[in-house]
């Protein structure tokens, strides 16, 4: 009413309060534009992508590019072992958890409502250095390798020196399936380094000609040898991506995310683009086996 009775009575000031108007509906226009997600055509949106090292290059590869098809969708990435995403996927601290493993029975039963996607497929590689002679070993020899029953290489065939035993700590899915694949649950010698992470693992190995280690399939590369496995001690088996598709490779594994329920949003588009031809192109480029 007041704002009417001006522009009637004083009309010089009329556009003066015309123009204060208009900024106004702008300013107004403006905000909700940015509430509504106007600009880019959507509402952002963000995800936590935590768990398993093995999956992580991965899993931040995939992020990376679907970010770039995306710019309003943020998928932040971490590491922290197979434990650590199974956890998160089940307390909601992550929105998908990365698991190089299945899930343990307690798991289970902590975290009923956690659904499995298979991404990948994965080997696990045992590694010695390069200027190791020993080329192949059976899954026995590596067991008693871990277990301590052997501690020179020469018990196996290599040059007299002690073995340096390197493998995961107890967060690792790679360390979980090693120990059901290889050691059948039994116990790891005391004297075992335990790394953090895959690379980790990969760095001593390549650098004490003494050391022997376990990998994911990717971290396999010039500065380590991936050592030929055997189940019966006739036919002996390389760590490659051909042989976990055709099966012939006994250490492999499924390469897992979970989410508490079936997902949602961004988690549902972005576990749908892992599994699409485009995330199946990067699970090959990072030296994983595609599922499809």
């Amino acid at each position: 009413m007041v704002i009417r009775t001006m522009l009637k009575n004083k009309a010089g000031v009329a556009p003066v309060l015309m123009g204060v108007v208009a900024v106004l509906a702008i300013v107004v226009l403006v905000g909700a534009g940015f509430m509504m997600g106007w600009f880019g055509g959507e509402e952002t949106e963000t995800i936590t992508v935590m768990g398993s090292t093995t999956v992580l290059p991965l899993a931040a590869a995939a992020a990376e590019d679907y970010m770039a098809e995306h710019p309003s969708a943020t998928i932040q990435v971490s590491g922290g072992g197979s434990s650590v995403g199974v956890r998160g996927a089940g307390d909601g601290t992550a929105d998908i958890g990365m698991a190089s493993r299945e899930l343990k029975s307690t798991e289970g039963t902590d975290y009923p409502g956690l659904i499995q996607h298979v991404i990948a497929k994965d080997g696990i590689a045992v590694i010695v250095n390069p200027s190791n002679a020993i080329a192949q070993l059976t899954i026995e020899q590596v067991k008693g390798i871990y277990n301590g029953t052997y501690t020179n290489w020469k018990q196996v065939g290599g040059a007299d020196t002690n073995i340096i035993v390197v493998g995961r700590d107890s967060a690792s899915g790679t360390r979980a399936t090693f120990d059901d694949l290889v050691m059948d649950d039994e116990a790891v010698v005391a004297t075992m380094q335990q790394a953090a992470a895959n690379g980790e693992v990969h760095d001593t190995v390549m650098n004490n000609p003494a050391a022997i280690g376990y990998v994911g399939l990717g971290y396999v590369d010039d500065e380590v040898k991936g050592v030929e496995v055997s189940e019966d001690g006739i036919t002996y088996v390389a760590p490659s991506v051909a042989n976990v598709q055709n099966d012939a490779y006994p250490i492999s594994r499924n390469l897992n995310m979970f989410t508490n329920g079936e997902p949602t949003g961004l988690a549902k588009e972005f576990l749908a683009y892992i599994k699409s031809p485009a995330g199946q192109q990067i699970v090959e480029e990072e030296g994983f086996v595609p599922i499809t």
